[in-house]
């Protein structure tokens, strides 16, 4: 039965007597608070004495203070309590509903706020909460091949880190319905605790499980508590969770013996040491026990070793983008404190921010709830993300490997002595190199512990001994999947980045690291690969200075024209043509703008303006005269080409429009004439639709070509390029490394101005290897 009295520890009087001290209160105005005749209790109270339980809470209460922290740690014998016997007399209904009372303010207390990262206030656990998916399967034991994996070209890699990779979900709240013993995993910061919070406010609340009693345990806590005394004990934890609330352990034990408690036990990752075993194998003993009772245990992925009979593990799943928008408009509402109307338009900005390109990186971080919320924090201010993503990549990684940990107050084992975060940093750096220049994305076990080994080798005081450092690397490599879940295992056995941009940032870092031109010169020999552009834009950001990146990128991109003669041949036009027109814009963008008017219409780039706009604004103005006859003249050959014997009689107005150049060809008479003329040479659509379709079927292909004709004579457009598909794929990667080269230019965070504006001038335009030689800083 519980003790009818309870007395102060040496602590917790104290913490009382600072307490009573901050009230300026006498004794005797103390005892009258709590509604004694006497101070003589109160008397006691300070010296350590026992006294009755309720005088004891009552005191503590005025106090301002919490009774289990005050009062003296109960050591009973832990068979004393599982000796106690079930009052089967008792009813369970009734007797429930009297702890859920009891115990409803604590489970508030408990679960019913969150913490968020740079939050200043508690944040309401229902005003942010998203309901998470469920796998069933866990991830790192699915049997896969290597090979299944490395088909995935990138684009579809980073599907699978947004988990699209054929895994079936369920709902979290279906999850623990259909189970009544549960073991969820999930990497760091995945929202394990979050979940296990709201399971146990709704309880409490009455929405799951409402005539169960929910108890949330903290098992870091649990730990720290019986830390001291002879053994760790779940059960006296428990009855000493329930001690102050007055409940007997009979009750307590009725509701066990029935199978009515709800136990949610948090972060069994988070224990350290020896306590660890101890705390499973009292997991265990209480669930075979009280077997009847629903029990959820959180644990991180790879921290998980121990099996629990009876218990069914499943995994927390990333959000997907409904599920990453539906939380940035809570989270504009309720932290950003946004209006009901401002939020959903907020985060409606923010996903398509997210959608585009050049965000994908970090759509791939809002995937994992702690950094979803990094993300909103930023964006927030400007509504943007920030152009040195570099910075933004470091403040994400630097949540994992630090302050998460410390914001939650866990203090992890460290496997080597000797490996520092730095040298934690150092060997992520090199496996992220190694897979980058070779193009594996997902190691095996063995190959991601021997790129362990090879490092831990070049330590200063590193062992050569192959036994050791087989045992060191498999230890590193669970603890650096265990602590930080930078590294996770994507299948049985097969390893990889949690996600790409870190990878991509730590071998960038590696690269920076390692500054020398070799390095270099391997790295822009990958310029056309779709997959290293997000590699480049960080070298670009974090080589200081990045004028020999930028110089040796330019040299490549001219390299791509000297095996393509028909390439050559149109960037040799596209500059003479450019050198030739009467404008003040900017060269660049003039190149730009021809090289896109040249394409046919069905090719992507064809007149798309984006990037010659991007390098003068005023393109996207009224064009100067030469600029706009020239792309009105192309659209006029693109829509006679277009043209069919069917269509001609309904496309003739269209066609006609398109020929009526005056208002630009007015200081170009000669040129408005000839044009005139094969205007003339048109039938009249008086004539009717059969007779314009038998003209065109005779005589529109030599007409188009007339045109075409005039064109190039003229103005030194319009030309029929007639490249093969090789061709257009080489045309293709040299816009697209152009484009590159200048979005490097303006992420460069460092760079000197000689070399900024001979880029500038030089784009789309080929040059010659010693102009690009004598810039380099690095020989």
């Amino acid at each position: 039965m519980a003790k009818r009295s309870l007395q102060a520890s040496a602590e917790g009087i104290r913490k009382a007597k600072q307490a009573f001290k901050r009230k300026g209160w006498t004794q005797e105005y103390l005892a009258a608070e709590v509604s004694l005749e006497t101070r003589q209790p109160i008397w006691k109270f300070f010296t350590g004495k026992p006294i009755d339980r309720h005088v004891f809470n009552d005191i503590c209460f005025v106090l301002e203070l919490e009774p289990s922290e005050i009062a003296q740690k109960l050591i009973f014998d832990e068979s004393t309590f599982l000796c106690t016997p079930a009052d089967i007399t008792l009813d369970i209904n009734a007797l429930v509903q009297k702890l859920r009372a009891a115990n409803y303010d604590k489970i508030q207390a408990q679960c019913a706020t969150l913490q968020l990262l740079d939050i200043a206030r508690p944040i309401e656990l229902n005003h942010l909460y998203i309901d998470v998916d469920i796998f069933e399967e866990i991830t790192s034991k699915r049997w896969l091949e290597l090979s299944d994996l490395q088909q995935f070209n990138i684009n579809e890699f980073k599907k699978i880190n947004l988990n699209y990779l054929s895994q079936p979900r369920i709902k979290g709240i279906e999850a623990v319905t259909k189970h009544s013993k549960l073991i969820v995993l999930g990497k760091p910061g995945s929202g394990k605790t979050t979940f296990l919070q709201s399971i146990a406010i709704s309880c409490n609340q009455g929405d799951f499980q409402p005539d169960y009693l929910p108890v949330f345990i903290r098992l870091k806590n649990l730990a720290e508590d019986m830390r001291g005394r002879n053994s760790i004990n779940l059960l006296n934890y428990l009855y000493e969770y329930f001690i102050n609330f007055g409940i007997a352990e009979q009750e307590l034990a009725t509701v066990f013996f029935h199978g009515r408690a709800l136990i949610l036990l948090d972060g069994l990752d988070e224990i350290s040491g020896e306590d660890s075993e101890k705390i499973f194998q009292e997991i265990r003993k209480f669930a075979d026990k009280y077997y009847k009772n629903q029990i959820i245990v959180t644990c991180r992925l790879a921290s998980h070793h121990y099996k629990l009979q009876g218990f069914t593990e499943v995994e927390i799943a990333d959000f997907t983008k409904p599920q990453i928008a539906a939380f940035a408009e809570k989270w504009f509402l309720t932290v950003a404190k946004n209006t009901l109307t401002e939020a959903p338009i907020l985060a409606q900005k923010l996903m398509q921010k997210l959608e585009l390109t050049e965000n994908l990186p970090i759509l791939e971080l809002a995937s994992l709830p702690i950094l979803l919320n990094l993300v909103c924090l930023v964006f927030k201010s400007v509504e943007d993300f920030p152009v040195n993503r570099s910075e933004f990549y470091k403040q994400g990684l630097d949540l994992l490997l630090v302050r998460w940990d410390e914001i939650k107050g866990i203090k992890r084992d460290r496997v080597d002595s000797d490996l520092s975060l730095l040298h934690t940093i150092k060997l992520l750096s090199h496996i992220a190199a190694i897979s980058l220049f070779s193009g594996d994305y997902f190691l095996p076990k063995t190959k991601m512990r021997q790129l362990i080994a090879d490092y831990l080798c070049l330590l200063p005081n590193g062992t050569t001994d192959a036994d050791a450092l087989d045992l060191e690397s498999a230890a590193l490599l669970q603890a650096i999947a265990v602590q930080h879940g930078l590294l996770i295992e994507k299948a049985r056995g097969i390893y990889t980045f949690s996600h790409l941009i870190f990878q991509e940032y730590f071998a960038v870092r590696e690269i920076v690291t390692n500054r020398n031109l070799q390095i270099l010169l391997e790295v822009v020999n990958h310029l056309n690969k779709q997959s290293w552009r997000q590699i480049f834009l960080l070298i670009a950001e974090m080589w200081k200075p990045a004028d020999d990146l930028l110089l040796l990128m330019k040299q490549k991109i001219d390299d791509l024209t000297t095996t393509n003669i028909k390439l050559h041949n149109f960037c040799k036009w596209v500059c003479q043509k450019s050198s030739t027109v009467n404008t003040s814009y900017n060269l660049a963008s003039v190149r730009a703008f021809y090289f896109t008017i040249a394409l046919p219409a069905a090719h992507p780039l064809a007149c798309n303006q984006d990037l010659p706009i991007s390098l003068d604004h005023q393109l996207a103005g009224n064009l100067a005269i030469d600029l706009a006859l020239d792309l009105a003249l192309t659209h006029a050959l693109t829509v006679s080409q277009s043209i069919t014997a069917d269509m001609f009689f309904l496309r003739f107005s269209a066609l006609s429009l398109a020929l009526d150049l005056r208002h630009l060809l007015v200081d170009k008479p000669s040129l408005q004439t000839a044009l005139q003329d094969i205007k003339n040479q048109l039938p009249s659509p008086i004539q009717g639709k059969e007779a314009l379709k038998i003209w065109w079927q005779a005589h529109g292909k030599t007409w188009t070509e007339k045109l075409r004709t005039l064109m190039i004579e003229t103005r030194q457009i319009g030309y029929d390029w007639q490249f093969n598909q090789q061709e257009w794929q080489d045309l293709q990667q040299y816009w697209d490394a152009n484009k590159l080269l200048l979005d490097c230019l303006n992420r460069a965070s460092d760079i000197t101005f000689n070399t900024q504006d001979w880029i500038e001038k030089n784009l789309f335009l080929i040059c010659n290897d010693s102009s690009v030689h004598e810039g380099l800083t690095i020989k």
